[in-house]
């Protein structure tokens, strides 16, 4: 299925106002791209859509212009990304054309049972105390979840079953809505790129040193685990640092472990890869599916305490042959490399004029 367009179409891009992270830089590429390379009447629509200023100053190189309402018009097209607050303005327009934009599949649940003041109540009262008296957190809500509640066992709601089209920015997602009864005819995959300031950067194999790097935000239950193991490891979190930091970190490190829920097709394995790390995840969510996280096998491991000793293993393996594992991630590397240019590609074959 594509989607239409005329020479009066307007297609409006919603995205979370005045906030930087992964999923509103993809929407503002989107935008950039259906302006720059299609020719289209992108716009970005923020939500809360009267906040005095919404665009982030990471974004203002995009130059997308932003509207503050939507003309519901059947010429039109409305795209928002898969989190709870976004979908919800889909149940406010009739006429204009709807598509949702799957970035992670785990966050639109997440979304939906976070925003939702009952649910884990005890637990948030708790994160409120933490935050209080000892600045930090004392429950991970987020790993909660996953262990109490089987995402497949809810049903998407009627306002998201009944867009015109789907986006996949993962084949986790399109598995996903495929297994939850979604006509694959409806589905569109659309991935995504790194940010230009990964791609452009080079990394000197003479320059790393035998550091691991991990997102303590991502599994980190399990992965404190591997460190408590492997006591002789160099292990540095990525944790409040800046981009140019993360770089900096990822261009000195050999390895980088990923054992969190992999919601997307995400991009700090991408990351560092890019940079000349080594990859090693769990096989939960997109890190299951070789499309999305396309390493060898061999640096794929469950993520359960008999499987600790051969994770290390295999973390030390790259710190000592370092020069000989780095080459088992050539592919993968040049996949991220030709990113830009084949979401550019997906998007003409998208959109007809």
């Amino acid at each position: 299925m594509k989607i239409e367009t005329y020479p009066d179409s307007v297609i409006y891009i919603a995205a979370p106002a005045n906030s930087a992270t992964g999923g509103p830089e993809l929407l503002h590429q989107l935008a950039y791209h259906l302006r720059k390379d299609l020719g289209l009447n992108a716009y970005m629509y923020y939500i809360p859509n009267d906040h005095p200023t919404p665009v982030h100053p990471e974004y203002i190189h995009y130059d997308n212009p932003f509207v503050r309402e939507i003309k519901d018009d059947e010429r039109n097209v409305l795209i928002v990304p898969e989190v709870s607050n976004t979908i919800n303005i889909l149940k406010e327009y009739f006429r204009v054309r709807k598509c949702v934009w799957w970035l992670s599949v785990d966050n639109f649940y997440l979304s939906i049972l976070l925003n939702n003041t009952r649910n884990f109540l005890f637990s948030r009262i708790v994160n409120k105390l933490g935050m209080f008296f000892l600045n930090r957190p004392l429950i991970d809500i987020q790993a909660e979840i996953y262990k109490t509640i089987d995402f497949n066992s809810f049903q998407l709601p009627r306002e998201v079953k009944d867009v015109d089209l789907h986006l996949v920015q993962s084949h986790y997602a399109l598995n996903h809505l495929v297994n939850k009864g979604i006509n694959k005819e409806n589905i569109f995959y659309l991935s995504d790129y790194l940010n230009i300031n990964f791609l452009k950067t080079k990394a000197k194999l003479s320059n790393k040193e035998n550091i691991v790097v991990y997102n303590p935000k991502k599994g980190f239950n399990f992965t404190k685990k591997i460190i408590n193991y492997a006591k002789d490891v160099n292990f540095i979190p990525i944790v409040n640092m800046t981009r140019h930091e993360v770089i900096e970190t990822l261009q000195r490190a050999k390895v980088y472990i990923d054992f969190g829920n992999h919601p997307g097709k995400d991009r700090i394995p991408r990351e560092s890869a890019i940079l000349g790390c080594c990859v090693i995840t769990n096989k939960r969510g997109s890190a299951a599916f070789y499309n999305d996280l396309p390493i060898p096998e061999g640096y794929k491991f469950e993520d359960k305490d008999e499987y600790i000793p051969l994770i290390i293993n295999k973390i030390k393996d790259c710190l000592e042959y370092f020069e000989e594992r780095y080459k088992d991630f050539d592919n993968y590397r040049k996949i991220i490399i030709q990113e830009p240019q084949k979401f550019i590609e997906d998007l003409k074959r998208l959109f007809v004029s």
